[in-house]
């Protein structure tokens, strides 16, 4: 099975902290560039079955619901689409509206995955969000009375001014939603955004170990609330897993479409160059090679182990490290697998980078 990856890559605004590539919503160029997505999913070559499609951006509800529906349809028709595909679209919590929550859910858009961020207007605003927490609320709620079933929130970590209280209070919020996944990120500083480059906003963020101290308030309040840690940023209840997302971690293949798209498909790893005009005017969209031997051995480890599975002991490189680290509570062992804790998890990159080393 593969996956489908199409990238929508506009903004009514950018946030200050992102760096996947967005330019500013343009309605004509929004028009052309659906034509494009649509031509090259007639001409991408996908022979295996496509069990998952994924609308990522950028902010893909700014797409129409007529335009949504004319991509799902070409997949239909140039694809061999799996039954009861899972169809997943990003979604902008600003100005919902049930019917165009009703029309993406005819067209066949089956999950949606909110940016709510939080539910504290004060830390939205810090983070430069456009939407209230009384708007993130309302999304969601509407989403569920439009018919959606599989619906998941984004929660930002370690975000400016942040505490144990207020996000204590944006997690209840959350949990008392008819939410059913959640990916709950620390909010990373990338270079050449706006946010890399406010000195004063970023000297409000908690330091590593409160931000550590966060996530494990996350991970212990939403496993509490029924909602499964299965990998170091991602938590569903039982059958929710994110099915695209599980095929990054666990090395499946998947195609993306779109400029700046990223694909692990047909024997390599490449990417679409981030160029709109380059993607409208090609027949074909542009392709740069980034490896010609994707997924292997020590890639495959590393991605193992943000799951909870955990990877098998003895293919681990630094397996003679794994008694200290125990005894340091970053790992455990589960029946041959070494499976990171949720404080190794909270430290992810350093554990991993110890073990393959």
């Amino acid at each position: 099975m593969t996956g489908l990856y199409l990238h929508i890559p506009f903004c009514a605004r950018k946030c200050p902290y992102c760096a996947f590539f967005s330019v500013p919503y343009r309605k004509g160029t929004v028009a052309a560039y659906t034509e494009a997505v649509k031509r090259n999913i007639a001409a991408c070559g996908l022979t295996d079955r496509v069990d998952t499609v994924y609308f990522g951006g950028g902010t893909p509800s700014l797409l129409t619901a007529a335009q949504v529906s004319d991509i799902l349809n070409t997949c239909a028709k140039y694809l061999h689409l799996a039954p009861e595909p899972e169809i997943t679209l990003e979604y902008d919590p600003t100005g919902s509206r049930e019917t165009y929550l009703r029309d993406l859910y005819a067209a066949g858009v089956d999950r949606l995955s909110i940016g709510t961020q939080s539910f504290s207007d004060r830390q939205l605003k810090l983070l430069g969000r456009t939407h209230t927490a009384q708007q993130g609320k309302k999304a969601v709620l509407t989403a569920y009375a439009a018919g959606f079933r599989n619906i998941s929130c984004d929660l930002m970590l370690a975000v400016p001014e942040q505490t144990a209280e207020l996000l204590a209070e944006t997690l209840q919020t959350l949990t008392e939603l008819p939410v059913v996944h959640v990916s709950a990120y620390l909010l990373q500083v990338e270079e050449g955004t706006p946010l890399a480059g406010d000195a004063a906003l970023l000297a409000r963020c908690p330091d590593e170990d409160a931000a550590a101290d966060l996530y494990l308030q996350a991970v212990h309040t939403l496993e509490n609330a029924g909602l499964h840690q299965y990998e170091v940023s991602s938590f569903a209840r039982e059958g929710f897993e994110s099915r695209h997302n599980l095929k990054y971690w666990c090395c499946e293949p998947y195609f993306g479409i779109g400029a700046g798209a990223h694909a692990c498909c047909f024997g390599k790893r490449s990417c679409v160059p981030e160029d709109i005009a380059a993607f409208l005017e090609a027949e074909r969209q542009p392709e740069q090679l980034l490896s010609a031997s994707p997924c292997d051995p020590e890639e495959r480890l590393m991605l193992g182990l943000r799951l909870t599975e955990g990877v098998p002991s003895e293919r681990l490189p630094g397996k003679q490290k794994i008694p200290a680290l125990q005894k340091a509570g970053y790992l455990r062992e589960r029946n041959g697998k070494t499976v990171l804790t949720p404080e190794g998890f909270a430290v992810s990159n350093a554990v991993i980078t110890e073990l393959l080393t």
